[in-house]
C-alpha cells in the first residue's frame, strides 16, 4: 500500500514541479523556477528509489525461495 501511496506523491509533485517551472518561467521568477525544478527533480529519485527497492528485494526474495528449494531437496 506504501507503494502505491509513494508512487502517487511522486507523480503529484513532478505535476505541482512543472508547473511551477512554467510559472516562473511565464512570470520571470528565477526563484519559482528553480523550486519547480527542485520538486520534480525530487519526484525522480523518489521513484528511482523506489524501483531500487523493489528490485533488491526481488532479489532477496529470489535467494530465499531459491534456499529454500534446496533444503526440501
Amino acid at each position: 500500500m506504501s507503494n502505491i501511496k509513494d508512487k502517487f506523491e511522486s507523480a503529484k509533485d513532478k505535476v505541482i514541479g512543472k508547473t511551477k517551472e512554467s510559472l516562473g518561467r511565464t512570470t520571470g521568477s528565477e526563484e519559482t523556477e528553480l523550486n519547480g525544478k527542485i520538486q520534480s527533480q525530487k519526484a525522480d529519485l523518489v521513484d528511482k528509489f523506489g524501483e531500487t527497492k523493489e528490485k533488491i528485494a526481488k532479489k532477496i526474495n529470489d535467494v530465499l525461495d531459491k534456499n529454500k528449494e534446496d533444503k526440501e531437496i
